[in-house]
């Protein structure tokens, strides 16, 4: 019996676009919705990230499922450097608040209360490098929450760090707070106003969210994402002294030489199949981007097995583009639907 994988299985990587992401070491352009590369550059290549670490630090955070309780910070926030939100110890504020000061003012203190509190140095950090594997950051390595790296180095790569902010994207109180541009927060001792570090969420309207980082080894890291008509992109440069600028170079590429394209239309199925007839179905949609001269280059086959397998899978859909599978979308048939005849 063959087995059903629901992934996209070949990365298809395009060849540098001549003058795009010229001052980055390191960049890609990405589809959050079909996974396609649209730009890439060295996205293999290992590098310092920053404090984009904080991206995987809010991850957890958020997944902790304890974002509206209170945290009472201690002394750990005491070897905190560099960037801060500046809470003293023993302070209390809610878990929520210090996501809002990592991912808009970058605190550094915010990263180690939130490690504190979420278990420790040593278990925080498998658990950031268990939930890397998890989304397939497969040359991805986490030392700290903070991405300082002046005794410990967080190293991860372009493609990677594509794939955790994919992810991120996914969880509804990560982007609400990512996308936020002010805000102002109350703990017990103190009030603060806190204005996003992310330029672009106010240079380019389509941003949706992001995080800045820069260490002296490092230098500047950068990863963000913007949505325009329906099409969702995920930019990340690493050591890019022009990164804001090269961000808005890589969307503007990507809106205006792509169009969101509806592959498999889950309401229109057209499936030839005397043994099943009119019983099959997908449960999905299937978008991906393409050039307008790229369209004859997708092409569908459908697989079916002889017989039915669990949960009425019965094959699936795979999608090629270029000769390449880009993805396979299960088929179903449904047994407690009547036949009315071959309509396929």
């Amino acid at each position: 019996m063959k087995k059903i994988i629901i992934s996209l299985v070949i990365f298809l990587i395009p060849l540098n676009v001549h003058g795009l992401a010229s001052t980055s070491k390191s960049a890609i352009l990405y589809d959050q919705d079909s996974k396609r590369i649209l730009f890439a550059k060295n996205i293999g290549e290992k590098h310092l990230i920053a404090s984009t670490t904080k991206i995987m630090t809010a991850v957890l955070a958020v997944e902790s499922g304890k974002l509206d309780y209170e945290v009472t910070t201690n002394e750990s926030i005491l070897k905190s450097y560099g960037s801060g939100i500046y809470i003293s110890v023993n302070e209390t504020l809610t878990l929520r608040d210090l996501v809002y000061g990592l991912l808009l003012r970058s605190g550094n203190d915010a990263a180690l209360a939130i490690e504190d509190y979420l278990g420790g140095h040593e278990k925080f950090v498998k658990l950031m490098n268990d939930k890397a594997m998890e989304i397939g950051m497969k040359n991805t390595i986490f030392k700290n929450p903070h991405g300082l790296d002046e005794t410990e180095e967080n190293y991860s790569t372009a493609y990677d760090m594509a794939l955790l902010m994919s992810y991120a994207n996914n969880l509804y109180e990560f982007r609400e707070i990512d996308s936020t541009k002010k805000i102002v927060v109350k703990s017990d001792l103190k009030t603060y106003s806190w204005t996003n570090k992310n330029k672009l969420l106010f240079k380019y309207k389509y941003t949706t969210g992001g995080k800045t980082g820069f260490t002296k080894k490092a230098r500047r890291t950068l990863v963000t994402s913007a949505s325009k008509n329906d099409i969702n992109l995920i930019a990340v440069t690493l050591n890019d002294p022009k990164d804001f600028d090269t961000h808005v170079e890589l969307y503007e590429y990507g809106f205006n030489n792509y169009k969101k394209y509806k592959i498999i239309n889950k309401n229109k199925l057209n499936i030839k199949s005397k043994k099943y007839k009119n019983k099959l179905y997908v449960k999905n949609n299937y978008y991906y981007l393409l050039k307008d001269n790229e369209r004859d280059k997708i092409k569908l086959n459908v697989n079916l097995y002889n017989s039915v397998i669990k949960k009425n899978k019965v094959g699936y859909i795979e999608v090629t583009f270029n000769k390449k599978v880009v993805h396979k979308e299960p088929v179903y048939v449904n047994l407690n639907k009547k036949s009315k005849g071959n309509i396929f």
